[in-house]
């Protein structure tokens, strides 16, 4: 079984994102003013990490590490908007710490408690949940590309959109070791619009706190 088809893809999923108002695109037609769904909601307070990672697994002080055959590809620029980059860079930490706790058999690992809150940690949860469940890790790489970001008008909240290409990530049977391979298809292509809200410290920290995602998206082929 791949990733596409685990049944917690269904959960926090709203097929062409229509819930949000904003495009989240840089060279989006539509008025600069549109609000960003979620843009007032507040952040949780992350816990940190005693992990010895490396520095650069690292960001926050919070542990991100993956195993070497659990690869997280992020094939995007930075936006020159320095909240907006932050945001991007916590979008990603993000799927590392749902990943991360796919590996770990857990959601109480630290990195899933500093980079999401409220939809967001439901969603990293549900997501974690289901793998445990169904007794699968994950193997191979998952390619994230085409990102934008879109800033709310309150300096505090930023979309990340972006496509993700999970044809050569796989589930893998914790018990026997085998990889679930499919024929490649629509299904491994997702758009998602994530949410990111600025934790209010005065760090460059951001949290997902809301998750909409388009399965079998064509427009990510």
């Amino acid at each position: 079984m791949k990733r596409r088809s685990l049944p917690a893809a269904v959960a926090f999923v709203t097929t062409a994102a229509l819930l949000l108002t904003a495009c989240g695109s840089g060279n989006d037609d539509s008025d600069a003013n549109d609000k960003i769904a979620g843009a007032d909601q507040g952040s949780a307070t992350p816990m940190k990490s005693a992990s010895g990672a490396p520095a650069e697994d690292k960001p926050d002080g919070v542990d991100v590490s993956l195993p070497k055959d659990m690869n997280l590809v992020f094939d995007w620029e930075k936006p020159k908007d320095t909240n907006e980059a932050a945001a991007m860079d916590d979008a990603a930490n993000f799927f590392r710490a749902i990943y991360r706790g796919v590996d770990k058999r857990t959601t109480k690992d630290a990195a899933i408690s500093t980079y999401a809150t409220g939809d967001g940690l439901r969603y990293a949860n549900t997501q974690i949940n289901a793998w445990i469940e169904g007794g699968w890790t994950a193997t191979g790489t998952l390619r994230h590309y085409d990102a934008t970001t879109r800033s709310a008008s309150n300096g505090t909240s930023v979309e990340v959109a972006f496509c993700a290409d999970a044809g050569k990530f796989y589930g893998k049977e914790i018990k026997t070791e085998k990889i679930l391979k499919t024929e490649p298809s629509i299904e491994d292509f997702d758009y998602y619009k994530i949410i990111m809200v600025k934790l209010p410290t005065g760090t460059d920290l951001w949290q997902a706190s809301k998750v909409f995602v388009e399965t079998k998206a064509a427009k990510c082929q």
